[in-house]
């Protein structure tokens, strides 16, 4: 699969609102911690998940990994082989950085930079763009990734969120709209 040469740096959004949203998605990534999770919590996440998206009305991909294990994998109608390659992509950011990749893009976007310009990684292995959350286990790290593709960036990163906010049942700041 081929993807497009890597463009230019976007326009930076008001740096005001891209460090709040930075400041929210570290509380989240500190705050949606597992005390442990194994294939049962995935298969329940996943479901919760593919139940949210159906509330929306959203065609989305939904991939859980844990270990270089795929312990969830969804395709909702709609979908195409393209969501999963972009979740792949996107799991990856989250793999190399253990922080979210919408906190990735974020992050280049302030500094008008890309991701290949920055870090020298290749644009068809690693898709900065709001969707892959670290999935952290509180005793053992940063254990894997909880992808969504398919919505806006931004909604991909707010699906799984919310969905994590319910199924932990701890309150954690939410990206305005």
């Amino acid at each position: 699969m081929s993807y497009p040469a890597a463009a230019a740096a976007p326009p930076p959004a008001s740096r005001h609102n891209i460090d709040q949203d930075l400041t929210r998605i570290s509380e989240q990534e500190q705050l949606l911690r597992f005390i442990r999770f194994d294939a049962d919590s995935a298969w329940d996440l996943g479901l919760r998940l593919r139940a949210a998206a159906a509330m929306r009305g959203a065609g989305v991909a939904i991939v859980i990994a844990m270990a270089g294990n795929t312990l969830f994998h969804g395709m909702m109608p709609g979908t195409s082989p393209i969501n999963a390659d972009w979740a792949r992509r996107k799991a990856n950011v989250v793999r190399r950085f253990h922080t979210s990749s919408y906190a990735v893009g974020l992050k280049l976007q302030r500094d008008r930079a890309t991701i290949e310009a920055k870090y020298g990684l290749s644009g068809s292995e690693f898709a900065a763009h709001g969707g892959s959350f670290p999935l952290w286990v509180t005793t053992a790290g940063c254990v894997g990734t909880i992808t969504i593709s398919g919505l806006p960036q931004r909604e991909d990163h707010r699906l799984i969120v919310g969905v994590l906010i319910e199924l932990l049942g701890i309150k954690a700041p939410q990206l305005e709209a």
